[in-house]
């Protein structure tokens, strides 16, 4: 499998960035600020990964039309409040260094807004990594391929060519819309167990065992 992909594709939050723990907590205090009940742990983060809207939808369904601009506030509110001191994953910095040296081609399709995205890649020191990104506000949210078709077409790769690499099983079905082949990461938002039902190439624990398979296979 040596040198199998040129293109490697990351989602950013709960895979790139620690920042999972983030998002919950805000959209549960959203939620407490509105007087709605609060999701549980495990349905927070089930949206991870999906567009704001879709997001906030699907965690928080008693949420009425009229009061989701309020939401939308409330949710940047507090996510933003704590996100400076968001990290990246140990030892990320180093991977994606290793990967640009080999002479990969690297990419983020996360379902943060393009705003949201320049800031963190600015905060992280990334944003010279990355040969081609693409948010949610810009495309189709996740599981839509249209985020992995539009980057593999600015950069003129082929899918048998492509790896997605990701936490949520929304970032393996996009892979799996658009005929890419997927990695599985567990320290993020959606369990072992689900993200291997989606049957990506593996699924791995802790951001070195990412590293350490991204060195040996892509």
């Amino acid at each position: 499998m040596a040198e199998r992909f040129d293109l490697i594709v990351f989602d950013w939050d709960g895979t790139l960035m620690d920042s999972a723990g983030a998002i919950v907590r805000a959209i549960v205090a959203s939620c407490r600020d509105l007087g709605l009940p609060e999701p549980s742990d495990e349905r927070a983060r089930y949206v991870i990964g999906l567009g704001l809207g879709d997001a906030l939808r699907h965690a928080v369904p008693e949420l009425a039309e009229g009061d989701y601009p309020r939401m939308v506030e409330r949710y940047r509110h507090h996510y933003l409040s704590s996100d400076h001191e968001l990290t990246l994953f140990p030892g990320v910095a180093e991977t994606l260094a290793w990967l640009t040296e080999q002479g990969r081609m690297l990419g983020v399709a996360t379902g943060k807004s393009r705003v949201g995205l320049d800031r963190a890649l600015g905060r992280a020191g990334l944003a010279a990594c990355f040969h081609s990104t693409r948010c949610a506000d810009e495309c189709f949210s996740k599981p839509h391929p249209a985020m992995l078709e539009q980057i593999m077409d600015e950069l003129g790769v082929e899918p048998d060519r492509t790896l997605m690499v990701g936490d949520t099983t929304h970032d393996l079905l996009m892979a799996k819309n658009a005929g890419v082949a997927s990695l599985a990461v567990s320290f993020g938002a959606h369990p072992a167990e689900a993200l291997r039902a989606e049957a990506p190439l593996a699924c791995v624990a802790t951001p070195g065992e990412l590293g350490e398979w991204l060195r040996r296979n892509a």
